[in-house]
């Protein structure tokens, strides 16, 4: 195939929403969803993991015999995608990204070898695979570290918009707290749609056994609460909470729906979150008429915990600096069915970010940071990272694809000698 010039793509758990990303029209897309198997017992400190599996697959193995893993925080997530991007989990404050768990990743080259990267052999690639996404090779089996996991507490509280005040609040205690308490997880989202208006929802774990975990105790508290689903359960079904509550589907797929994922990196500021919904509550009024609208502004902790324990895992490159203290991982997701609305849909949510980065400035609050897994195709994650990582990855791709197959005949994904878009 690479010699005859074909284009191609890999295709994991195709969860990227941009078009081209994880297939190809005119060449051959490489399904890697028959290579899922899953292998691991009690005694042996890591699970091996074929590139094709889900997450769902892995924590059905796993939760039955008391571990755990540091993996996909939607179930129906790939496991191949999330973790050459980086990978954010619920353990994240405790192990770092994903990527930092991976012991060893077995990879077909473009010349048709098929090596292991570890730390000792080809460590240079075991490193750039940790977030350099498809530029290497197609990984075809991971061996991520394992450990006892037993019940977690887990769930989502949802609450009206007029509590927004007290959220931010919560969320930036959240966020500088969780250095010292690893055990926790938060996803704050505000999600608007046709039916609903504005509600606000907090995806919370807890990893050690407490009724109401402390650092948790603040979202707890908000009311009124329109629901409440926290449990005591295991991964698979906590991630799997998170699959009914997301919307799949594509316009070549039903239902039809059309998604947009648009990502920044700010500082940690209460006044600066809340002013930032401001700007999506009222750039929203422009497309608000939009059939079947789903939007999502979405702020994640990024604790100076996860960039340290990337440190002691053997670091990758992703470039994040334990020194820069908490930051707030932003996302923007949108959904819509009429083709007729994409240029206004991407237009709008592009104004956002501009004025969310203006207003970041003024503030002293602007990070330069793109996680690859939330990135749009004209964003270059890979550009953020910094030149000394850029320059180590590049030297990998020379050294493992010295042909540069992976550059030029897979052009999906984001390339580490152009900006993609």
């Amino acid at each position: 195939m690479t010699a005859a010039g074909c284009q191609f793509a890999i295709r994991g758990g195709g969860h990227t929403p941009w078009k081209g990303n994880a297939n190809i029209a005119g060449g051959v897309t490489i399904d890697m969803s028959s290579i899922k198997s899953v292998k691991t017992d009690p005694f042996s400190a890591f699970v091996s993991v074929g590139a094709g599996a889900r997450w769902s697959d892995v924590y059905g193995e796993l939760d039955v015999m008391g571990l755990g893993v540091a993996g996909g925080r939607i179930s129906d997530v790939g496991v191949g995608g999330l973790i050459t991007g980086g990978g954010l989990s619920y353990f994240a404050p405790r192990y770092g990204f994903v990527c930092d768990q991976v012991l060893n990743f077995e990879v077909a080259l473009a010349d048709g070898q098929i090596v292991n990267a570890n730390a000792t052999s080809n460590p240079d690639l075991w490193f750039a695979l940790k977030g350099g996404s498809n530029n290497f090779g197609i990984v075809t089996r991971f061996d991520l570290k394992i450990f006892p996991q037993g019940k977690t507490l887990g769930g989502t509280i949802y609450n009206p918009i007029k509590t927004l005040r007290d959220q931010v609040r919560a969320f930036v205690e959240f966020n500088n707290a969780t250095s010292s308490d690893t055990n926790a997880a938060l996803i704050n989202t505000y999600a608007y749609t046709s039916k609903s208006g504005w509600v606000i929802n907090n995806l919370l774990v807890y990893f050690e056994h407490e009724v109401i975990p402390a650092i948790l105790r603040p979202f707890m508290d908000i009311k009124p609460q329109l629901r409440n689903t926290l449990r005591q359960s295991n991964l698979s079904d906590i991630t799997s909470e998170q699959v009914k509550s997301t919307l799949y589907g594509f316009r070549q797929h039903p239902p039809l729906f059309s998604r947009l994922f648009l990502t920044r990196t700010y500082g940690n500021d209460p006044n600066f979150l809340s002013q930032v919904f401001a700007i999506a509550n009222e750039t929203l009024q422009s497309f608000i008429s939009t059939s079947n609208l789903v939007y999502a502004l979405v702020y994640q902790p990024l604790p100076s915990a996860i960039p340290s324990r990337s440190i002691d895992s053997g670091g990758n490159p992703l470039g994040l600096d334990p020194a820069s203290g908490p930051q707030v991982l932003a996302l923007q997701t949108i959904q819509w069915t009429n083709a007729a609305d994409d240029v206004l849909i991407n237009r709008a949510a592009r104004k956002i970010w501009q004025q969310a980065d203006e207003l970041a400035l003024e503030m002293g609050l602007k990070r330069d940071w793109i996680y690859l897994n939330y990135a749009a195709e004209d964003q270059d994650p890979i550009g953020s990272y910094g030149e000394e990582n850029v320059r180590r990855l590049r030297e990998a791709s020379k050294k493992y694809d010295p042909t540069g197959i992976f550059q030029r005949n897979v052009p999906g994904g984001f390339k580490l000698w152009r900006k993609c878009g």
